[in-house]
């Protein structure tokens, strides 16, 4: 009798970058260039540990300040350099980054309403909707789980990016979108195999945990 193979699967570890500097006036960062925080390093560093046993073959980060140091911080332990993804990039908010909602609602409240309206099709004013984020990030994300089958890699993303890679691995709806959580420093663990992705973890703050 002829023992069926059981294929390799691949182990992606999805982080959000920490927290940054600026994080309690709760502004839509998007594209902007911010640093981490201090509190954020630590959030990291704990995610790190969290991971040092890890088999990991690679780390991923978008391009932008707040992944490229959390993917550094991340890769220490296991000797590796992280490589960049511009795809992985967050969400574009076009004007209304560095804004708060408030301050959104007061510039054009017609276009917040629009927005809340549609989560899922609204186009941010000079930026993206959440179909283009998906188109770019999508691709990268696919290239990225198949150039490690069998193995295991972390990425590290954005909260608006994370979400809709969860979105399409899962199959949910983006208008479902904000129902996953995205919490600074959370770690989410997707497991790819024979096409199909299955969610072992999701939102876990190993920073908070004892």
């Amino acid at each position: 009798m002829t023992r069926r193979r059981v294929p390799a699967s691949t182990t992606v570890y999805l982080v959000r970058h920490g927290s940054v500097v600026g994080a309690e006036t709760r502004r839509f960062i998007g594209h902007l260039d911010v640093p981490l925080s201090p509190l954020g390093e630590r959030q990291i560093a704990a995610v790190a540990e969290h991971l040092s046993s890890a088999p990991l073959e690679a780390v991923y980060s978008s391009d932008l300040l707040r992944t490229r140091s959390s993917a550094g911080i991340i890769a220490r332990p296991h000797g590796l350099v992280p490589i960049e993804r511009s795809e992985l990039r967050e969400f574009a908010m076009g004007r209304w980054e560095g804004l708060t909602g408030e301050e959104i609602k007061a510039l054009d409240a017609a276009a917040h309403e629009r927005w809340m309206a549609d989560v899922a099709g609204y186009q941010f004013p000079g930026g993206e909707n959440l179909a283009q984020l998906s188109e770019r990030a999508w691709p990268a994300f696919e290239e990225i789980v198949g150039a490690h089958q069998g193995g295991a890699v972390a990425v590290v993303a954005h909260g608006g990016t994370n979400r809709i890679l969860l979105c399409r691995a899962l199959g949910i709806a983006p208008e479902r979108i904000l129902t996953l959580g995205q919490d600074y420093a959370a770690l989410s663990v997707l497991v790819s195999s024979e096409g199909r992705f299955t969610l072992t973890r999701l939102n876990q703050l190993i920073h908070e945990t004892p």
